[in-house]
């Protein structure tokens, strides 16, 4: 941690502050006792310990609770807590537990700005465990993908979702996830990906190696880069899901699952038969053999 290797030192002793899950407050200790437990266990002066709660209670919005129990505060107000408890550290190393996933959607939006104006303010380095991509995007300055305990890629947020390492990745980062279509590139009559089974993508613009024509490969297209044209592949719509300031139409196509993602204009029915082109320049190609991405 930072130039010290902590191998052997004793956790106590590595100035790693932890973020719990649940919480993990001491259910008899007010919000003060909570967030001064730490420091006077490690025996700092009495006046440090005060001007350190002030600090992280100020920092937090936790002024006016100091003197309230956790089993009279709402979850989002407890959360805070245990982040401050780990703020009037101090540490070298934030290690975060998904610390927003017992939360309501409005609460976690919240906090999650909350935390991500802290490590600005901190320039502390936070390690931060997620099951949710929306945190990780937001949140993470560089993401590590993990898959069975397997890293898949390490990268910037926006690197991960432009250029996934394999279909893994392609389809866990991104709401809704990438659309996937197997088949065969051909250029005859133009560049297209003939599907397995039935129907074809035409690609006009787009360009591959001579080497992949007349191979099998998983193509890889963003709900956003899948849109409506007046010819293509041919999909039917199940479900429209206007969400404000957009709109998602979940289709399918030969009994493939596809979702497009369109401005909240005029909206088709579901039951409507329409034609999908792919944007040319937002592709992405994989070996649906081992998943990995195609690299020209």
């Amino acid at each position: 941690i930072g130039d010290r290797v902590v191998n052997d030192v004793a956790p106590k002793d590595r100035d790693i502050a932890m973020v719990f899950q649940s919480y993990a407050l001491y259910p008899h200790m007010t919000v003060a006792g909570n967030l001064a437990f730490g420091l006077e266990l490690r025996g700092m002066p009495r006046a440090d310990v005060e001007r350190r709660v002030a600090e992280a209670a100020a920092m937090l919005g936790l002024e006016g609770m100091l003197g309230k129990r956790p089993r009279e505060m709402s979850g989002g107000q407890r959360q805070r807590v245990a982040l401050g408890r780990a703020l009037v550290r101090e540490p070298a190393v934030f290690l975060l537990d998904e610390p927003l996933s017992n939360l309501d959607a409005k609460l976690r939006h919240s906090t999650r700005t909350e935390i991500a104006r802290l490590h600005q303010r901190l320039g502390a380095t936070m390690v931060y465990v997620t099951h949710d991509q929306v945190e990780a995007m937001t949140l993470g300055q560089r993401i590590v993908v993990l898959d069975a305990g397997r890293i898949q890629q390490i990268d910037t947020p926006m690197a991960l979702y432009e250029r996934p390492a394999n279909l893994f990745v392609a389809g866990f980062l991104g709401s809704p996830a990438m659309n996937v279509l197997e088949g065969e590139l051909r250029a005859a009559d133009g560049l297209r990906l003939v599907l397995d089974g039935q129907g074809e993508v035409p690609l006009p613009g787009a360009e591959v190696p001579q080497a992949w024509l007349g191979r099998r490969v998983a193509m890889g297209v963003r709900p956003e880069h899948l849109l409506p044209a007046g010819e293509g592949l041919q999909a039917r719509v199940e479900v429209v899901e206007p969400v404000g300031s957009e709109a998602f139409l979940h289709l399918d196509s030969g009994g493939r699952a596809l979702v497009s993602r369109l401005a909240p204009q005029a909206l088709p029915a579901p039951g409507t038969d329409l034609h999908l082109r792919a944007d040319p320049a937002h592709l992405h190609f994989f070996d649906p053999a081992d998943g990995m991405r195609l690299v020209a």
